[in-house]
């Protein structure tokens, strides 16, 4: 069993992440606030991005930098849990959310621009993280579990 330990969206391209305690998620809309979580015609598979503390502050060491999560511009921050490698896989965020993996977050060369290098440390092992669609939307908070979930 994990922890969030993050929540972050960004209401428009290339803005600023803002973290916040608590959120709403939607099959609709992901993440309330984030423009990119919103289905524009058919699945949509990066509705929510996620990505493990462990992952991030192994590349941080690697790049010689301290740069907040959230400069990943993931939505959400778990500890304690291996986000799933495999396509298919659910996880249950507090007693409400349930996410579905559809694949692998690949590091972009914005990770580059904040530190060379970050975008090849981010590489291994899927530190990058996971994308993820909603298959049951509800309140998420920092604080809650995070868990696996059998396949309905």
């Amino acid at each position: 069993m994990g922890v969030l330990t993050g929540i972050a969206r960004h209401g428009r391209p290339k803005a600023p992440m803002e973290t916040v305690e608590r959120a709403i998620v939607t099959q609709q809309h992901g993440i309330a606030g984030d423009y990119r979580g919103a289905i524009r015609g058919g699945p949509y598979r990066r509705q929510v991005t996620l990505i493990e503390r462990e992952g991030w502050d192994a590349a941080m060491s690697q790049v010689v930098r301290a740069l907040p999560w959230e400069a990943r511009r993931s939505n959400l921050l778990v500890e304690e849990i291996d986000l799933p490698k495999l396509r298919g896989s659910r996880l249950r965020i507090g007693s409400e959310v349930i996410l579905e993996v559809t694949c692998e977050t690949d590091p972009c060369e914005r990770m580059e621009a904040l530190a060379r290098g970050l975008r090849a440390a981010l590489t291994p092992d899927w530190r990058g993280g996971v994308c993820a669609f909603v298959v049951r939307g509800g309140t998420i908070a920092v604080g809650d579990t995070v868990t696996f979930k059998d396949p309905e």
